[in-house]
């Protein structure tokens, strides 16, 4: 059995840890609740924007713009959404595990890191690192998400890739975070339609000016829209994630001073018992 030092100093240094834990779970909890009121503030602009360019694609047929097809280069660029601090439980490792468990040859990918925990372990595993965002998940901006998709649709123009998806997780509520790998480029109706709500469409959709000039103004707002909307997600989902995981941990700090303070109270029992046991030993024998 441990002696009673030894387990007083164990309980105090768990009490320390827990005093931490404490205070992670409380920032956590603040950033929280703003990042959860900007997630939804701006949810219904960009659903509004999935639906309409949905409905634009599904009502205009077959446009030849360079959005709409296949890419030369059969390499995939991976916008991955992760961040810059550990400790929120399996956050991180589960935006690394759709990129690792996507089916992509590694060879064939280019990350587009926007958070220091996903490049790291993406670096080291193989991938190729394009360009490295990881500011951004600190305090998103639009301009944030503009400076990504500009860069990932000028090497998609350039022909360096080919197809272009998003890493991220997805904020349904306070304990519930969905990781999604949402393709980007090339953009198909049948692709966005899956997910947006479908909206019947009674006649042609008439552009002006003409469709492709119109297409070359409206997918880049698309695609930053998008990327703005899932850094907001991952924000909420990130310190949604850290909040429950300080929560966890600081209710088994509890149980295991709890446990401790037991096994210090017996200790402590048995010490004293032990000393009366030699004391009546002893007088017994002057005795």
């Amino acid at each position: 059995m441990a002696s009673m030092k030894d387990i007083k100093r164990r309980k105090m240094s768990i009490q320390s840890t827990e005093q931490i834990t404490k205070a992670m779970k409380l920032v956590a909890t603040v950033k929280l609740q703003k990042a959860k009121g900007r997630a939804e503030n701006s949810r219904p602009y960009f659903d509004a924007m999935y639906g309409t360019v949905s409905s634009m694609l599904a009502a205009s047929g077959t446009i030849n713009h360079p959005f709409l097809k296949e890419g030369e280069s059969s390499r995939k660029a991976i916008i991955t959404l992760t961040g810059n601090r550990g400790l929120a439980g399996g956050y991180n490792a589960n935006v690394e595990r759709l990129v690792t468990g996507s089916g992509f040859d590694k060879d064939d990918c280019v990350i587009y890191a926007v958070g220091t925990k996903g490049r790291d372990y993406l670096k080291k595993r193989g991938y190729s690192i394009a360009a490295d965002y990881s500011e951004a998940i600190n305090a998103p901006m639009y301009a944030d998400a503009m400076e990504i998709g500009k860069k990932v649709l000028e090497d998609f123009k350039a022909g360096e890739i080919g197809e272009i998806y998003l890493a991220y997780t997805s904020f349904k509520n306070t304990v519930v975070h969905e990781p999604r790998l949402l393709k980007l480029l090339p953009l198909k109706a049948e692709d966005i339609l899956a997910d947006a709500q479908e909206e019947e469409v009674s006649a042609p959709l008439t552009y002006e000016p003409e469709a492709e000039v119109a297409l070359d103004h409206i997918i880049p707002k698309y695609i930053n829209s998008l990327i703005y909307g899932a850094l907001m997600e991952a924000v909420a989902s990130e310190n949604g994630a850290r909040m429950t995981a300080m929560d966890n941990a600081t209710n088994n700090a509890d149980e295991m001073i709890s446990d401790l303070s037991l096994k210090y109270n017996r200790a402590r029992q048995s010490s004293i018992t032990q000393e009366l046991t030699e004391i009546i030993a002893g007088a017994n024998a002057l005795a």
